[in-house]
């Protein structure tokens, strides 16, 4: 799971989603067209979503209901390691 610094200023260290979508696509033995075929989109679209740090909500919920995993549960997690790192 990879960790990018966001905007300067705001102290905040991100998921980066692509990444940690990719992971979970190769754990569930699932390729990119089988997402794409899911979530009713190009492959080439699901690439491009693999490359982002950061996507639409809307879109990773429908991509956390196809692969039946809580991206944003991952998310949260990371907040809360990265509080009580800074505290």
């Amino acid at each position: 799971m990879g960790i990018h610094k966001a905007a300067p200023g705001n102290g905040y260290r991100n998921m980066h989603i692509g990444n940690r979508i990719k992971q979970k696509l190769r754990e569930d033995r699932r390729s990119a067209a089988w997402l794409a075929q899911q979530i009713c989109c190009t492959r080439t679209n699901i690439y491009k979503i693999l490359r982002k740090s950061s996507i639409d909500i809307a879109l990773l919920v429908r991509i956390s209901r196809v692969l039946g995993h809580d991206f944003f549960e991952d998310i949260s997690k990371e907040l809360v390691e990265k509080d009580q790192f800074d505290s």
